[in-house]
């Protein structure tokens, strides 16, 4: 038992080692990705102000879906947050399991990217048009349904977090929810290893998709073209961006004088990618 341990307190401590060296290098791409994600938020934010309640328009989903009520509206939001944690939860997996298929520092580089264009796309998308919010906060009579305007530049600044991310208006087209879903899927996708994550992954898509309409949190126009416009940039982004390299070849640490006998080398391999026999997760 101690000694398993011990091993695995030397694989946290080497994996941390290659992840700083890797954050040394990328931690501008990383940092202006997640600054985005609060650009993002402040665009959601913002047209909130210049959006009008007004009669829901005509959706085929709305008449296929059973509507869940305000009650059950959580189903949706609680399926999103399993996948959102399950895929955090991956990405960070080398640091405990044996793995040979990722570094951490570089998949959130690759996530990043696929968000930041999506949504760029869905910044642009629901400024053009503002639609009239299908969501029961912002039906007409309701107070959220419209911002006062502002008084000063730090109300709009402060986006109200987390209220104004949850209760905000006019932001639709296209769904941020299938944004981050989908990102994580094919993510997962591409380097998991295991087939049967993978379909259920898909399936769980899927289910997050019908949930997100008969929650009438968004039209199903906002849900479908999330699902081509997300696909079709991991698509573009991946023929721009260099394939991500493979965890089989020799780790990213400068060898010291005790490493260049070979022995400790060959170890140290061994300890973050696994033995041959082991199943990458």
């Amino acid at each position: 038992m101690h000694r398993q341990c011990s091993k695995l307190w030397r694989k946290i401590c080497t994996e941390t080692t290659i992840e700083i060296s890797l954050l040394a290098e990328n931690w501008k791409h990383l940092l202006a990705g997640i600054f985005f994600q609060y650009i993002h938020g402040l665009a959601a934010h913002g047209v909130h102000y210049i959006h009008r309640p007004g009669p829901t328009l005509q959706d085929s989903g709305y008449f296929l879906l059973p509507e869940l009520g305000q009650d059950k509206a959580f189903i949706s939001e609680t399926l999103f947050t399993f996948i959102f944690a399950s895929f955090v939860l991956w990405t960070l997996h080398p640091f405990v399991f044996q793995s040979k298929r990722i570094y951490t520092v570089l998949i959130w580089c690759r996530v990043l990217a696929y968000l930041v264009v999506s949504q760029m796309l869905r910044i642009i998308t629901f400024y053009s048009t503002q639609l009239p919010g299908p969501n029961y906060h912002c039906h007409e009579g309701s107070k959220m349904a419209t911002l006062p305007w502002p008084k000063n530049p730090i109300e709009v600044l402060l986006i109200n977090f987390p209220k104004g991310m949850i209760y905000g208006c006019g932001d639709l087209i296209f769904s941020s929810h299938m944004i981050f879903s989908l990102v994580f899927v094919r993510t997962y996708c591409q380097y998991g290893s295991r087939i049967c994550i993978k379909q259920f992954s898909w399936v769980l898509a899927v289910i997050q998709s019908l949930l997100i309409i008969a929650s009438r949190k968004h039209y199903t126009v906002d849900v479908v073209v999330a699902w081509y416009t997300v696909n079709l940039v991991v698509f573009f982004v991946d023929k721009k961006l260099p394939e991500l390299p493979d965890r089989t070849s020799m780790p990213l640490l400068p060898l010291n004088n005790k490493d260049k006998d070979g022995k400790n080398k060959e170890e140290q391999h061994n300890l973050l990618n696994g033995n041959a026999g082991n199943t990458a997760n």
